[in-house]
């Protein structure tokens, strides 16, 4: 390996450990948490999710408009994108984890989180193996190609990004506000 695909693996391990740690100061690696929030009692995990989209959002826009990366745009699936969403929403549901809060979980020493982690390797095993058969004939079904938000409306990037910004902030300041209890488990 290279000097500088060293330095990456670094950097990408660091930057994994760092968000990992963020997860477990942000409290959303308990699933308690994410019973709350699926309960709609407790909303620190939208609240940190959403904080970690806009910030990432930031991140991917200031090293592509630096030219420090560029897009690699995947092919916009929307029936591949509609039954994973749902198979993740039910993983969700049951496991009281999203993957990378079960990772930071995992590593906090969660046994259950590192049983559904596993579990999460078998079902990612499960689709490899079975991926011929899902590309002719799920991912062949309201597929789009390569296009993204900005492409399709006109839109430029940075005015999806305010808005989403902006949308997280309302979002938050609703819920402190109109919400008395949320956040407070």
């Amino acid at each position: 390996m290279s000097l500088l695909g060293t330095n990456n693996l670094i950097l990408a391990l660091g930057m994994g450990f760092a968000f990992g740690f963020l997860l477990h100061r942000g409290k959303v690696t308990n699933c308690n948490a994410l019973v709350s929030q699926l309960r709609l009692r407790d909303f620190t995990v939208l609240k940190v999710m959403l904080t970690a989209i806009v910030v990432g959002g930031i991140g991917v826009q200031s090293l592509v408009h630096f030219h420090h990366a560029v897009y690699y745009i995947k092919d916009a699936n929307l029936l591949g994108v509609a039954l994973g969403a749902g198979l993740f929403g039910v993983g969700l549901v049951f496991y009281g984890y999203c993957p990378g809060t079960a990772l930071a979980a995992a590593a906090t020493g969660s046994l259950s989180a590192l049983v559904g982690a596993l579990g999460m390797v078998t079902g990612a095993i499960f689709f490899a193996l079975t991926f011929d058969w899902t590309k002719s004939h799920i991912l062949n079904v309201c597929a789009l190609g390569k296009v993204r938000l900005p492409e399709i409306t006109g839109v430029p990037d940075i005015v999806w990004l305010a808005a989403l910004a902006l949308g997280a902030f309302a979002f938050f300041h609703w819920i402190e506000h109109r919400i008395p209890a949320a956040g407070k488990a």
